[in-house]
């Protein structure tokens, strides 16, 4: 069905022809599977091939984001369980209650640290102060998410990392993985944007770590495409997909007129203006990376690739071939 969806496939080699990005993988999926898969370019001589792992980034977190949901469905958190239930020596210097919603919606008020933070994510977790009051503002964060890990560890008493491995396995993604032997692609502008790989990766990033294959997030969108099966019920499902942030006061990198919404953990794109079709949620990542649902379609894409500054690509085009080859 590559032909199906020509438009699409050719705006992504269009991309890396024009030295936009260095690498594509391109991936479509309905309710059945993977409808059609290609991949362009490569990355200083290494050539990109539909089954290679690439750093996900900060589709990392929808995928933590499942795995509470999961919990939540167990009886073991709510929306609304405190933080300090898992980490008691959080929220020092603060008089208000950051609960999982505020974690998985960018809305805890924590200080964000560098991705390649050193010293280690927990300490700057548990850092006293914040930016601001716990529901009042959305500002992106990434370190929210070592909030989210050990409340799901503290809940369900397993490895925060073992648990996702579990459903991620499960639904036929079993290439998900934090561990860098899988040899995913390298961005190569990535120390120019100061974040140090290495550093990077020896965090384990809750919020940003993991690093997978087109086919692994295509096997996971089949299966949200299809309720959740195998991953969470319909009813969790339409949980997530439940705006957090409604009209409170929108912080870069995601600022109003982006016509976004949080859920839990979801990018709820309801009305972003450059799309044909505003029934999407999904998330993409710091290098490029994009992962998107479009239920009323009953289509799911992947996007991988691996270029942190990429000033003239625009995926709502992408996003926009995908949607109207779709029946």
């Amino acid at each position: 069905m590559t032909e199906t969806y020509s438009a699409a496939f050719d705006w992504a080699r269009r991309q890396v022809d024009t030295g936009a990005l260095p690498t594509a993988v391109l991936g479509i999926a309905d309710r059945s599977g993977i409808v059609a898969l290609d991949a362009f370019g490569s990355t200083d001589g290494r050539p990109a091939r539909v089954d290679d792992h690439y750093f996900l980034w900060s589709i990392t977190k929808v995928l933590v984001g499942l795995t509470a949901a999961r919990a939540v469905e167990r009886g073991l958190l709510t929306p609304q369980t405190p933080l300090t239930e898992a980490l008691p020596s959080f929220g020092q210097g603060r008089e208000d209650a950051v609960l999982l919603r505020h974690l998985v919606s960018h809305t805890a008020g924590i200080p964000e640290p560098a991705l390649d933070v050193r010293g280690g994510l927990r300490d700057a977790l548990l850092a006293p102060g914040r930016d601001f009051a716990a529901g009042t503002v959305s500002r992106y964060s990434s370190v929210a998410f070592d909030g989210v890990a050990a409340m799901i560890e503290h809940a369900a008493g397993a490895p925060w990392e073992a648990q996702l491995g579990e459903w991620t396995s499960a639904v036929g993604a079993d290439g998900v993985t934090l561990d860098t032997d899988c040899e995913p692609h390298a961005v190569p502008d990535a120390a120019e944007k100061g974040v140090d790989m290495s550093a990077f990766a020896a965090l384990r990033h809750p919020g940003a770590g993991a690093m997978a294959r087109a086919g692994d997030l295509l096997a996971i969108g089949s299966a949200l495409l299809r309720q959740g099966e195998g991953i969470v019920s319909p009813v969790t499902l339409d949980m997530m997909r439940r705006p957090i942030t409604g009209a409170i006061p929108r912080l870069e990198p995601y600022p109003v007129e982006r016509g976004q919404d949080w859920g839990f953990t979801w990018n709820l794109r309801t009305r972003a203006p450059g799309l044909l079709d505003t029934d999407v949620y999904g998330h993409g990542g710091w290098a490029g990376t994009e992962f998107w649902m479009h239920p009323t379609l009953g289509v799911a894409y992947v996007l991988l690739t691996n270029r942190a500054e990429r000033p003239t690509v625009d995926t709502d085009r992408l996003d926009n071939a995908v949607a109207a080859a779709s029946r």
